[in-house]
């Protein structure tokens, strides 16, 4: 009786150990932050995604639009770049009072490699509020970030 319980308990925490979800990888579209912050709280949100990500080593894939600050998820550790995936870089600051701010900017491009880093700058991508897309496969391929697989 005893071992019958036994084997049954090991069954039942067995079952439930299989029946939960796979640990799915985060993503730009899973998070809904694609879009950039509208405010600088939103912007720290981003700061903890990125704290989060590189504390866990967790992998996060850029799999879809991502502009502003979405694009600092690039400096995430275990970070992928999916080829359809579409980058927009532009200058920091408050889109809406048209206020370009440099500290955040700096910020920004301070989380690209020197590669992708010197492209954006010296095109001027960082300059204005206007919007200088860079697909995932180009990320990949010219900047060598890793791609997602």
């Amino acid at each position: 009786m005893a071992r019958a319980l036994g084997t049954l308990g090991f069954l039942v925490t067995f079952c439930s150990l299989a029946a939960q979800p796979a640990h799915a990888d985060g993503s730009v579209s899973s998070l809904h932050m694609g879009y950039g912050a509208a405010s600088p709280a939103e912007f720290d949100r981003f700061l903890a995604v990125i704290q989060q990500y590189n504390s866990s080593g967790e992998r996060f894939r850029i799999d879809s639009h991502c502009q502003s600050a979405c694009t600092m998820f690039l400096s995430i550790r275990n970070v992928c770049v999916t080829s359809g995936a579409t980058l927009l870089f532009h200058a920091g600051g408050s889109m809406r009072k048209g206020i370009i701010s440099p500290s955040r900017t700096q910020q920004m491009a301070s989380t690209y490699n020197a590669a992708l880093r010197q492209y954006v700058t010296e095109n001027h991508f960082m300059d204005t509020f206007a919007f200088h897309s860079i697909s995932g496969s180009e990320i990949v391929k010219r900047f060598g970030y890793p791609a997602c697989r």
